[in-house]
């Protein structure tokens, strides 16, 4: 008795045409992490963070507002206890502040010095610097298109699984 191999799914099986998806997201996925790209950023622009601490100051740096830990934390989908840890060490470097919230005094806010948004631009400089040069050749529209498209998939790919959080 042979078995043959499992070729590729029949057209009309459920999900056949997201399968090709599922091998680009691990080859994204590994080559982001083989090829250090959040390391490569923070040392081009001169910083001595892990990711966890530059993931704090970017989302800081893009929230335009002071935030509570739990914010951060919701934004950033890590536990709070993390973001904490995290504060602290970027407060000892300076680089993020705790202000009073005016909403509630018990509670403070947490925002970027002068010295963090600094960082935090030059980081997102050197970031986006890489992801040019990698798109340079792609014509305006399909840069369009690959913004929108894969907004649209982070943003229902992570409501999706907040659904899933909320029935647990």
């Amino acid at each position: 008795m042979t078995t043959e191999p499992a070729g590729p799914p029949e057209p009309d099986a459920p999900h056949s045409d997201l399968l090709a998806v599922l091998p680009r997201i691990t080859q994204l996925s590994a080559a982001f992490t083989k090829g250090r790209l959040t390391e490569r950023a923070a040392e081009a622009a001169g910083l001595a963070l892990d990711r966890p601490a530059m993931g704090v100051l970017v989302t800081l740096r893009t929230a335009d507002q002071p935030l509570r830990i739990g914010e951060i934390a919701d934004r950033m989908q890590v536990v709070g206890p993390h973001v904490t840890r995290q504060v602290q060490a970027l407060e000892k470097r300076g680089l993020v502040r705790r202000v009073a919230d005016p909403h509630d005094r018990r509670a403070s806010l947490i925002e970027p010095t002068g010295a963090g948004t600094e960082a935090a631009n030059r980081y997102v400089t050197s970031l986006l610097g890489w992801f040019a040069e990698a798109l340079a050749d792609w014509p305006r529209q399909d840069r369009e298109n690959l913004t929108r498209l894969l907004t649209r998939l982070a943003d229902d790919v992570t409501a999706r699984l907040a659904r899933f959080d909320a029935q647990e």
